[in-house]
């Protein structure tokens, strides 16, 4: 592996930025920098007829004059550009001087840029400009830059530079690792085709067969790496022995359960259930929209683990989260001669001595907790089962505590109400076994979601009003604490005052939570809307999990364009849970961006996670949903797994099915497969193993 910093062209200085910036330290990392989209250049607009703001285009003419407007921060270069069709404005803010001297008036050029519009003309903000005999026609590749590479002359088409330096100093040759049968079968390009166009296409069609091989290839790789882990985990990886279904199970079953199971819950349990049986670790991930009955789906599971003489932990990611799963266990269990504890970051040295001391002993079968359960001092006689509640939030080296709590490591049972889209599920959880809880409890009515501007902001407390006299209670959700000089949003303070004025007592009362009261304070006001002695709840999103009121019927979401899809549809998940019919209002100010507006639309469209899930990936990107840093599986050059899923499922299957044909890849065609899978083995963390 060459360093960077001898390829020609590039020496010490570009070398040190490349690497920071980029990440590209050796001439195999540039080759497997690719483009994320190519430009035909031999296609010409007309300045009359250009399409779109922000749309790259391309002009043939001349510049006919120059001046420099503005001055101190604002002092900026323009040029008049003109082609037979009219007039535009190029305009430069830096580099005036150099760019005064490589002008010549009146020569014909090559110019390209993204249009803008400013005083209702049109101009090209810092465009390439290209002499026309120097002008390269044909597909140019476009690769990702930073400021500080492009002010050293390596932007997208320096890079390609560097790429054509490359080719010249090193030629590509590369030996296809893939089976001839999964070539022809999916009718994709050698590597040696691929690894050549995709850099230095002559056609669209060369450049998109050259993206399919190595988006395939790449995805193929990583689900043969999942599924091989799977398959380890489950030969190496010995668990409990869950062979009774007892006192305990029976009891709350024929006694206790609050309703009947829906026929998603009952699958589920029959999942886990097999898992329990097998003398294997259950690694399972449990999804299911907001109130599809998770927790109760949890607490038979962790009956199971008592009825087989073993304790059961559940951990959540914040305490008021965590007091509430403790509440509502206490509740279903009233009547259960079972030991259940709590254990938070606020629990008194004093409890946490008796609860320890439970612990060891056995006298305590079911601990609920935050981060608090991962201490070294909580120690367990015997723990059997681990319950997640939303492990996104949890690190992946906290996750991997609990394991070392038994000297068999406990099954462990990952529950999150974030619908995760198939694609991902495949990807991040593909060596996890996925139960999915698709059906909501019968009598919840779906919650009608509309979108309203601050314009119409009277009106939405006249609804609130009605529904106050009803009978019900309103949750206000706030995205910021205080008022942030940097963002022009409604903040929780102001807003809370506002609907004092606007809901005075003595007939009306509003609690308000935020982050940053003290949990004593939070709770107390958190009670005193449960018990319905106040009628609003302003807060901010640390009412997103575990706060459940039947009462509450109404959810407005303020500066609504602030929050992700997932989390507005988390937020709309807090009301709706009682008999009567419930409403989210997002509110917005008056200009919102489209990709708000589209968050917006599909918010008041749908009450499916799943297809909000969808749609958020494709908004997002997969990186912000899944957290990825502690992910261990992202680091993808070139498949996108928003915009690839028919990839990702393809891959998969033939993934499967080479396994299954040849388990160990022994075949002779399968060689270049098994040499590539043992170096990813190798070369990527096992965070499967402690999801």
């Amino acid at each position: 592996m060459t360093p960077i910093e001898f390829l020609k062209g590039v020496g010490p200085n570009r070398a040190d930025l490349l690497k920071k910036e980029i990440g590209i330290h050796t001439f195999q990392d540039l080759l497997y920098y690719f483009p994320f989209r190519y430009v035909d250049r031999s296609v010409f607009n007309q300045i009359a007829e250009i399409p779109e703001l922000n749309m790259p285009v391309q002009l043939k003419g001349r510049i006919t004059g120059m001046r420099e407007e503005g001055v101190g921060r604002r002092k900026r270069l323009v040029a008049n550009f003109q082609d037979t069709s009219g007039m535009i404005q190029l305009v430069w803010f830096k580099g005036a001087q150099w760019i005064k001297k490589a002008i010549k008036i009146n020569d014909t050029i090559v110019v390209y840029g993204k249009a803008a519009r400013f005083a209702n003309k049109w101009n090209i903000p810092h465009p390439e400009m290209t002499p026309i005999q120097q002008h390269e026609t044909g597909l140019q590749p476009v690769y990702p830059s930073t400021e500080k590479l492009t002010a050293s002359r390596l932007d997208s088409k320096g890079l390609h530079k560097l790429q054509l330096a490359l080719k010249e100093q090193m030629p590509i040759q590369f030996e296809d690792w893939l089976p001839d049968t999964i070539l022809k079968e999916n009718k994709l390009a050698s590597r040696n085709q691929a690894m050549q166009w995709v850099h230095f296409p002559k056609t669209p069609e060369q450049a998109e067969a050259a993206k399919l091989r190595l988006k395939f290839e790449e995805l193929l790789l990583l689900q043969l790496e999942l599924l091989v882990r799977k398959k380890i985990a489950l030969t190496k990886s010995e668990g409990f022995v869950y062979d009774k279904v007892g006192s305990n199970f029976n009891t709350f079953y024929e006694k206790h359960l609050p309703f009947e199971l829906t026929g998603a819950q009952k699958r589920v349990l029959k999942e886990i259930r097999s898992d329990m049986t097998t003398g294997n670790h259950m690694n399972r991930l449990l999804q299911g929209d907001v109130g599809s009955g998770k927790t109760l789906v949890a607490l038979l599971t962790m009956l199971l683990a008592l009825d087989n003489g073993f304790q059961a932990a559940l951990m959540a990611p914040t305490e008021i989260l965590a007091i509430q799963h403790f509440e509502s266990l206490k509740e279903f269990l009233k009547g259960m001669e079972i030991n259940i504890g709590l254990l938070t970051g606020s629990t008194k040295q004093k409890d946490r001595r008796v609860l320890h001391e439970a612990l060891q002993n056995g006298e305590m079968q079911l601990l609920i907790g935050t981060h608090a359960l991962l201490e070294d001092t909580v120690q367990f006689k015997n723990l059997g089962l681990v319950v997640i509640d939303e492990q996104h939030r949890f690190g992946v080296a906290q996750r991997a505590k609990m394991w070392r709590k038994n000297t068999t490591p406990p099954h462990v049972l990952i529950m999150t109400a974030t619908p995760i889209p198939r694609t991902l599920a495949m990807t991040f959880y593909g060596d996890l076994d996925v139960s999915v809880i698709d059906e909501l409890p019968p009598g919840r009515k779906p919650i009608t979601t509309v979108h309203r501007k601050d314009e119409q902001r009277l009106r939405v407390f006249g609804f609130m009003k009605e529904e106050i006299t009803k009978g019900r209670q309103v949750y206000i959700v706030y995205p910021l604490i205080h008022e942030s000089e940097k963002l022009d949003y409604n903040n929780l303070m102001e807003g809370y005052e506002a609907i004092q004025r606007a809901f005075p007592l003595p007939e009306y009362r509003v609690s308000i939570v935020h982050g940053q009261q003290k949990p004593a304070d939070k709770e107390f006001e958190m009670n005193r809307f449960v018990r319905g002695e106040t009628q609003i709840m302003v807060a901010t999103t640390v009412i997103e999990v575990g706060v459940n009121v039947p009462n509450a019927s109404v959810m407005i979401i303020e500066s609504a364009e602030r929050f992700g899809l997932s989390q507005l549809h988390q937020l709309r998940g807090r009301v709706g849970r009682g008999a009567e019919k419930s409403y989210c209002i997002l509110m917005t100010g008056d200009k919102i961006s489209p990709d708000s507006k589209k968050r917006m639309n599909t918010m008041v469209r749908t009450n499916d996670g799943f297809e909000i899930a969808e749609v958020d990936l494709q908004l997002r990107g997969p990186g912000d949903l899944m957290g990825t840093q502690q992910s261990g599986v992202l680091d993808l050059k070139i498949a996108n797994l928003a915009r690839d899923g028919h990839l990702v499922a393809l891959a998969r299957k033939v993934a499967t099915d080479v396994l299954q044909a040849d388990p160990n890849l022994e075949q002779e065609e399968n060689a270049g497969l098994r040499s590539q899978l043992v170096h990813a083995l190798k070369s990527r963390p096992d965070w499967g193993k402690i999801a």
